[in-house]
């Protein structure tokens, strides 16, 4: 059983830092406890299984399966120890105010393109609770027990050739429509094409994913961030994120994608992590009219 340590300087929280990587409290790929977590992965030499404990100066982690010795490389930048980020400027009292509180919190960067990409595209014009629904069905029918003790309760995500077999009426019952289908199916059918993006540039990941129809600005900001670590990504597109920046930023309870980048433009280079510091914040905009309603799939 591979094993590592990892020391870190300055403020750090663990399940913060991770959150991002969680598709709701019930996602069986990652569970999240005070200063421990537990991740389930596919690398490129097949399945893994992370154990991560905090301490006061370090991780500590332990790995199983076949992609453990993988895994446990990619610990650094998956919780952001590499370094302390530098501040993102005092350009609002607010922000200011929240990075002091959220301070130890790191941007994450999994490398596990697929397992952000799939859920996101799960997340397209539905509710949350759609996707996140979709997510765990989809891996409860299709994934496997992680490696590593039963105790743990994971699950791998569903292998991309699983994803890319499976005709679109397979994913009806999971609340997914044929659109929605068709690109999970595309992308998987393309898995390799879509993890490379791990060794380009920002800019170049970023074309890559959207040179892809179905695949826009907001579906790559989403796995930009998660993924890449890009600390400038914004999910334009976005259902609420633009009235909680412009509520938040300006007190206007309702923005719109122009003025959400607008008010953000101080920050560019950091952006995601405004966002991240705006979204831990709880901050909500006022609610007006009704909510955006779930959909029933009939074969469609």
């Amino acid at each position: 059983m591979p094993t590592g340590t990892y020391p870190y300087d300055g403020p750090f929280d663990l399940a913060l830092t991770l959150a991002p990587l969680r598709r709701g409290a019930g996602d069986p790929t990652l569970r999240l406890g005070r200063g421990q977590a537990w991740r389930a992965t596919r690398t490129a030499d097949g399945p893994a299984t992370v154990a991560l404990v905090q301490a006061s100066d370090h991780v500590r982690a332990e790995a199983w399966g076949p992609g453990a010795e993988l895994a446990l490389e990619g610990v650094p930048p998956l919780l952001g120890l590499g370094q302390v980020p530098p501040p993102v400027g005092d350009h609002h009292p607010l922000v200011h105010e929240l990075e002091r509180r959220f301070r130890a919190v790191r941007p994450t960067r999994s490398g596990a393109v697929l397992e952000a990409l799939v859920p996101a595209i799960l997340e397209q014009k539905v509710t949350g609770d759609e996707a996140r629904r979709a997510w765990r069905t989809l891996i409860a029918t299709h994934g496997e027990p992680a490696p590593g003790p039963p105790t743990f309760r994971l699950r791998l995500p569903p292998n991309p050739r699983v994803l890319a077999s499976l005709p679109y009426y397979a994913y009806h019952p999971f609340g997914v429509e044929q659109r929605r289908a068709e690109l999970i199916r595309r992308v998987a059918s393309r898995a390799d094409w879509f993890e490379a993006i791990t060794d380009l540039p920002i800019e170049a990941a970023h074309a890559r994913l959207t040179s892809v129809p179905g695949i826009g600005p907001w579906t790559a900001a989403e796995v930009a961030v998660r993924t890449l670590g890009d600390p400038d990504a914004v999910s334009v597109g976005d259902f609420h994120l633009p009235n909680l920046v412009t509520w938040a930023l300006a007190r206007e309870p309702r923005g719109t994608d122009a003025r959400m980048l607008e008010l953000l433009e101080p920050w560019r280079g950091e952006r995601a992590r405004v966002v991240r510091l705006l979204e831990l914040s709880g901050i909500q905009a006022p609610r007006y009219g009704p909510r955006l309603a779930p959909r029933r799939i009939e074969n469609t």
